[in-house]
C-alpha cells in the first residue's frame, strides 16, 4: 500500500503528468511486487517561484516520495529507483538527473488500515519481504 507523492513545476501537459504517475506505479508493481490495484498517488504542481532546486536540474525536476511498508530489501529498492527513472526517461522523457526519489518506511504499527487496525495485526493479502 505505497503512498506516492510527486512534485513538479506547474505547466506540464495532462499526458506528461499521467505518464509520471503510470511510470511510478508500473515500477512499484514490477520492483516491489505490489498488487496492480494498489494505487494511491498524488501529484502536486508548484509555481516555479515556490520550487527551488539546484542549477544542475532543469524545469523537468521531479521529486518522488514513496511511503511504504517496511520490509523490502536493498536490492528491491535499487530496482525500484532504476525502474522509475527508466520508465520516466522513456515516457514522458525526464532525464534521470532531474529525478529524486525518497522512500519513507514507517513501522507497520504506524499504519491504520482495514477499519482502523494497525497493519501489523491484519492479513495484508501480499508479502512485504521482496
Amino acid at each position: 500500500m505505497p503512498l506516492v507523492k510527486v512534485e513538479i513545476i506547474k505547466g506540464k501537459s495532462e499526458a506528461h503528468k499521467k505518464a509520471i504517475l503510470d511510470g511510478v506505479h508500473e515500477a512499484l508493481v514490477q520492483a516491489i511486487k505490489i498488487p496492480d490495484y494498489d494505487r494511491f498517488q498524488r501529484l502536486y504542481e508548484l509555481d516555479k517561484a515556490n520550487f527551488e532546486y539546484p542549477e544542475t536540474k532543469t524545469d523537468n525536476v521531479t521529486l518522488i516520495e514513496i511511503t511504504m511498508f517496511k520490509g523490502r530489501t536493498l536490492e528491491s529498492k535499487k530496482a525500484l529507483y532504476k525502474t522509475i527513472t527508466d520508465n520516466l526517461a522513456q515516457n514522458p522523457g525526464i532525464d534521470g538527473n532531474d529525478i529524486t526519489i525518497v522512500l519513507h518506511e514507517p513501522p507497520l504499527e504506524n499504519w491504520g488500515v482495514k477499519g482502523g487496525k494497525p497493519a501489523n495485526e491484519v492479513d495484508l493479502g501480499f508479502k512485504i519481504t521482496v
